[in-house]
């Protein structure tokens, strides 16, 4: 694995900015793989992680630019449970273990660096240097995953019969008798609008 600065570096790239989210989601990734032992996550152990991120905010991007996790690849899986915290699975092996960032960590920056009064920077110097005991929880848990959530699934394509588009992975809803997508089975996220 590259070093802390490093990581903090590329994810300031990969982000567009450097912020506390992304030194804390360097480091909760870093914790994550160090306890899976995968030590070389974006070379010879690149096929062994999935990982499921818990919030779609800066810290996501630093798990992914320190895993190698991408959603295009199904290797980064979102759960939008507003959550600082990810959950990274050895493919291999099935072990998982669930890292959330603590909340008392921000009241541990202030006390840190008091002398600090812009908030973010308090917590980019705190968050490098608190150890990973008072930073993070972790828990060891078990992620069932079925075939088509590993990556490089190739798996059946199916087509809506109302709307014409195709659905992969098994994502179809199937109702009184028809093959539907999400969105016109009524689990849609947008509404038609006119121009």
């Amino acid at each position: 694995m590259k070093s802390l600065d490093e990581y903090i570096r590329d994810a300031e790239v990969a982000h567009g900015h450097l912020c506390a989210g992304q030194v804390l989601g360097v480091r909760l990734a870093m914790h994550g793989l160090q306890k899976l032992g995968i030590d070389d996550p974006r070379g010879k152990d690149r096929k062994r992680l999935v990982t499921f991120v818990e919030i779609d905010r800066c810290a996501t991007d630093a798990v992914a630019v320190v895993t190698g996790c991408r959603l295009g690849k199904r290797a980064l899986k979102f759960r939008d449970w507003g959550k600082v915290a990810a959950t990274f699975v050895d493919v291999n092996n099935g072990k998982a273990i669930r890292i959330a960032a603590k909340e008392s960590s921000k009241a541990l920056a202030r006390q840190m660096h008091p002398e600090i009064a812009d908030k973010n920077q308090q917590q980019m110097l705190a968050y490098r240097e608190i150890s990973d005991a008072d930073l993070f929880t972790e828990q060891w848990v078990k992620v069932d995953l079925p075939p088509e959530e590993f990556p490089g699934y190739k798996g059946e394509r199916v087509t809506c019969e109302q709307c014409g588009e195709g659905i992969n992975f098994r994502r179809e809803v199937r109702r009184d008798g028809k093959i539907l997508c999400r969105s016109c089975a009524g689990d849609c996220y947008y509404t038609l609008a006119s121009k």
